[in-house]
């Protein structure tokens, strides 16, 4: 089983919101997740990010891969 963090897109049309989960690689998209550990907000001035930093130092422990814009979104608040 290969454990991805990625973003989960909520929100609506044209107004996309994001959750941070930790899922499996199989799972769509939008689909099942295994944690959410964060929200992302592209749509504010100051791009908004919250992430759980214990819970994504965790699960980077355990072999959990980021997609690539996670890894950004984790580099700019100090995780990795």
């Amino acid at each position: 089983m290969a454990v991805k963090i990625r973003l989960r897109r909520m929100g609506k049309k044209k107004a996309p919101f994001y959750r941070v989960v930790v899922a499996d690689s199989r799972y769509p998209r939008d689909g099942r997740f295994i944690e959410e550990i964060g929200t992302y907000n592209p749509l504010v001035e100051e791009d908004q990010v919250k992430i759980d930093a214990e819970a994504a130092k965790k699960w980077l422990g355990n072999g959990a891969q980021p997609t690539d814009t996670v890894r950004d979104l984790l580099k700019k608040q100090g995780i990795i």
